[in-house]
C-alpha cells in the first residue's frame, strides 16, 4: 500500500523530468522551435476551440508533437551513446524517430487544418 502513496518517489521522478526537460531545452534545437511554435499556437487552439472537444484535439496534437520529439532525442542520445561509427541499424532508429516526429508534425497540421476548416466554412 506504501508503494501507492510514495510522495518521495513521485518527487525524484518528477526531478528526473524536469532535468529531462531542461536537457531538451539546452541541447535540442527541435525542441526548442517546436516548443516555440506551441507557445504560440496553444493559447490561439484554445481561443479557436469552440468546444473542449475541439480544444483538446488543438492542443493534444501540439503537445503529441513535443512527446514524440523527446522520444527521438531519447533514441538518438541512446544510439550514440553505443558509438559513432556509422552502422545500418543506427541510421534506421534514428531515421524512424525523425519519421515519427514528422508524422506527428503531420497530425498536427491535419488536426488544425480539419478544426479551422469546420469553423469556418
Amino acid at each position: 500500500m506504501k508503494a501507492l502513496f510514495d510522495l518521495a518517489r513521485v518527487w525524484r521522478a518528477a526531478g528526473y523530468s524536469a532535468a529531462g526537460l531542461k536537457a531538451a531545452l539546452r541541447g535540442e534545437p527541435a525542441f526548442r522551435q517546436e516548443l516555440a511554435l506551441v507557445v504560440v499556437l496553444a493559447p490561439l487552439g484554445l481561443w479557436l476551440g469552440r468546444n473542449g472537444v475541439e480544444r483538446a484535439l488543438l492542443l493534444g496534437s501540439l503537445l503529441l508533437v513535443l512527446i514524440v520529439e523527446l522520444l527521438n532525442s531519447a533514441v538518438e542520445a541512446a544510439v550514440n551513446r553505443i558509438g559513432a561509427e556509422a552502422h545500418e541499424l543506427s541510421g534506421r532508429a534514428k531515421d524512424l524517430g525523425s519519421a515519427a516526429v514528422f508524422v506527428a508534425l503531420l497530425l498536427a497540421v491535419s488536426v488544425w487544418a480539419l478544426v479551422l476548416a469546420d469553423r469556418f466554412s
